[in-house]
């Protein structure tokens, strides 16, 4: 997963569109490469920081939901649509914090 900035979207596209027109008159600068592979590199290691930070959101998420569905199961009759609530917002928090690794992991 790459985590590109704006700033370093522009100078990859930049240095991008000078290596092509550079390789359309077969004359391609090598700092041209280095750039785009110092770029990538720097971007891939944020990508995945963020990617180990959305597992670790995913797995609270679902200790969060264990937690609520235990408490649900203890909880005593005039506190069980309270419990079960809890349990319906931890699965909601549960499930877009998957869509989220689930996205992040295809980009």
């Amino acid at each position: 997963m790459y985590s590109y900035t704006p700033a370093e979207k522009r100078q990859r596209n930049r240095l991008f569109r000078k290596g092509f027109r550079q390789a359309l008159a077969d004359c391609v600068d090598p700092q041209v490469n280095a750039g785009i592979d110092a770029i990538d590199r720097v971007a891939a290691e944020r990508g995945k920081r963020e990617l180990n930070a959305l597992h670790s959101v995913r797995e609270k998420d679902r200790q969060a939901v264990a937690t609520a569905k235990a408490a649900l199961r203890t909880a005593p009759w005039a506190e069980r649509s309270a419990a079960r609530q809890k349990v319906r917002d931890a699965e909601q928090q549960l499930r877009r914090s998957e869509r989220a690794v689930d996205k992040a992991e295809r980009e």
